[in-house]
């Protein structure tokens, strides 16, 4: 078995055990319990760090301790141009905003509007960062240069985000207070997310493989989507197509952009953004 395949197996074993877990417990006896409530979150939590687990275990056994030093010094590669820090907490927000004038214009209507203070977002979006590296330390720290080398920087963000988007299934079947995923439409959703993932690429090749960048994009799109709900009314069948507006809207706007990225990757050197010492 090779060391992707490796990764991708033993990443989903141990977050699919413990998310349908949780799902379990979600549906069963006393779900609405306080305590069953913090074992889910736990148990979600476990299950959300594992790619991170499961690369440097599998870093260390190939190459010891100076192959896992050398990935997790990536989580302070902070050095880079201002310009990708504000791609990378800006990314989401130009993409509701289009989402939201393209609603206008086809409907002849502002999709629903759900104000936050901007503190409480900048706040959110600072502490959800170093927790990001639950996945990114899996994500674009080990997988992304490998599918890039085998595949190409472009082709391999779309595996990628596939693989990535496929990942978070059990979480559509998770009935829990404030999971906003369950029962919508997994297929426009991982369309989305794909799109996303070209779009982290782009960043991280672009700051030398920096994992604190892609920490920073991935808490912005987690806290920024808030502003205009993508969640459909009545939606209780995972696999179909039913999605609201917004979320077929944002799928789309993102793919316009990851177009564009996927174009410009076609140039760049995959070898360069591979992080040295594998």
């Amino acid at each position: 078995m090779g060391p992707l395949v490796k990764f991708f197996a033993l990443t989903y074993a141990v977050t699919w055990t413990f998310f349908i877990t949780a799902v379990l417990l979600s549906h069963g006896t006393g779900s609405t319990d306080q305590t069953l409530g913090v074992v889910r979150g736990l148990l979600v939590f476990i299950g959300t760090i594992a790619p991170a687990l499961v690369a440097l275990v599998i870093t260390a056994g190939a190459g010891g301790l100076s192959e896992v030093r050398t990935l997790l010094r990536r989580l302070f590669k902070w050095r880079v141009g201002a310009r990708w820090y504000l791609f990378a907490v800006s990314y989401m927000v130009l993409i509701k905003l289009t989402v939201a004038l393209a609603h206008r214009v086809i409907t002849g209507s502002w999709p629903r509007f759900d104000p936050q203070p901007l503190g409480t977002i900048i706040v959110g979006i600072i502490i959800s960062t170093p927790y990001q590296s639950g996945e990114e330390i899996g994500w674009r720290g080990y997988a992304l240069p490998r599918l890039a080398e085998r595949t190409g920087l472009a082709r391999g963000s779309i595996l990628l985000g596939l693989i990535w988007a496929c990942w978070h299934l059990p979480l559509f079947f998770l009935l829990a207070p404030g999971n906003d995923e369950y029962g919508q439409s997994f297929p426009v959703w991982a369309l989305g997310v794909t799109a996303l993932s070209v779009a982290i690429a782009w960043l991280y090749t672009h700051t030398n493989g920096s994992l604190l960048l892609t920490m920073l994009m991935h808490s912005a799109v987690n806290n920024i989507p808030h502003f205009f709900p993508s969640v459909a009314a009545n939606a209780n069948n995972t696999f179909s197509l039913h999605a609201s507006v917004v979320a077929w809207l944002t799928a789309m706007v993102l793919w316009t952009s990851a177009v564009y990225f996927l174009v410009r990757m076609r140039h760049i050197e995959t070898e360069p953004t591979t992080p040295q010492g594998r």
